[in-house]
């Protein structure tokens, strides 16, 4: 019987975000039904993070809505701090920048929380539990925010990625550093959110693992006239996501990652994508239309896969399972 946990999580958000459009657009929440239909033919449930245009849009909310009376899904909460009132600018140009909701003030970081929250919760009829941050960036002001509006699941920790080259506001000190997260889920400490604590919002980390080379010879990694070859040889971190870098041997990759997993004895495997990496041109991940199917073969060879010795479930499904069930000690 099928045992590990397996949460598959999208970032519900508009198309092609990377390119900074001045007008956000969310045609690629008409892409959702397909991906939803290849998850429930494995008995996968799809956990959709819906940021403010997702929340906006009438396609979106009558799938999600859709996906929720089912039992076929969960709607949590993901949040661009650029775009998502209250709108104070925080740089010259946010819709440019996308500075991280950490870099606002503690105000603006609460009010935005509280407006997304309650605008999800009114437009989708449910409570929100689940959420992860935009642009991964999270701290302990955060958490105890997350919390106060009742959230008890967070899955922004990328374990081992450090954020911190990653700009925001160009003034700022970019996103957030998981060099020494751990990888397994977590009950954070309010104070220091690496550490393994009893409370109330339990961490979920992204699955993200090392590589063989990485672990042997970690110098190479870090000398300049080494690094570029030692990413080609073997990618300092793999995450179980579609991997454009790796795109023709992107099938493998995720495997290789969700095997290692195994192996290593997960409590969990966690999958990501955003939701605009389902349409054609949607993202430069993928393209064209060739390059969906592509995507789409390699997603139903995972997920046969894993669907051999793991179980959907929900990310509040995992809470529920893991607070009932987990023991600190079980996490070192």
């Amino acid at each position: 019987m099928p045992e590990t946990p397996f949460i598959i999580t999208i970032d519900a958000e508009g198309d092609d975000l990377w390119a900074s459009p001045r007008e956000i657009t969310t045609r690629n929440a008409e892409y959702l039904p397909r991906f939803q239909s290849l998850c429930e033919r494995f008995c996968f449930k799809p956990v959709y993070l819906a940021n403010y245009e997702m929340a906006m849009s009438g396609f979106f909310v009558e799938f999600a809505r859709d996906v929720v009376a089912r039992g076929a899904g969960e709607i949590g909460m993901h949040l661009h701090a650029w775009n998502s009132p209250p709108l104070d600018p925080l740089t010259s140009d946010d819709l440019r920048f996308h500075p991280y909701l950490i870099e606002y003030p503690e105000a603006v970081m609460k009010e935005k929380i509280r407006i997304l929250t309650h605008l999800l919760e009114d437009r989708l009829d449910q409570e929100m539990i689940s959420h992860r941050a935009g642009r991964w960036a999270l701290d302990a002001r955060y958490a105890a925010m997350l919390l106060d509006e009742g959230y008890r699941v967070d899955c922004s920790v990328t374990p081992g990625v450090d954020w911190g080259r990653n700009p925001g506001d160009p003034d700022g000190n970019g996103g957030t550093d998981y060099t020494d997260f751990p990888d397994r889920p977590y009950f954070l400490n309010p104070s220091d959110i690496s550490a393994p604590a009893t409370g109330a919002l339990l961490e979920v980390p992204m699955t993200v693992r090392s590589s063989g080379l990485y672990r042997k010879a970690p110098w190479a990694y870090r000398i300049p006239l080494l690094r570029q070859a030692a990413h080609r040889v073997s990618p300092k971190l793999s995450w179980l996501c579609p991997t454009p870098l790796l795109e023709k041997h992107n099938l493998n990759a995720m495997l290789r990652v969700a095997r290692a997993a195994r192996a290593e004895g997960a409590v969990h495997l966690e999958f990501m994508l955003h939701s605009s990496e389902l349409m054609p041109g949607g993202s430069p991940t993928f393209k064209d239309a060739s390059e969906i199917e592509r995507l789409y073969e390699h997603l139903e060879m995972v997920f046969e896969d894993l669907a051999g010795w793991c179980r959907g479930t929900t990310l509040k499904e995992f809470h529920g399972w893991f607070s009932n069930g987990a023991r600190l000690n079980d996490l070192h």
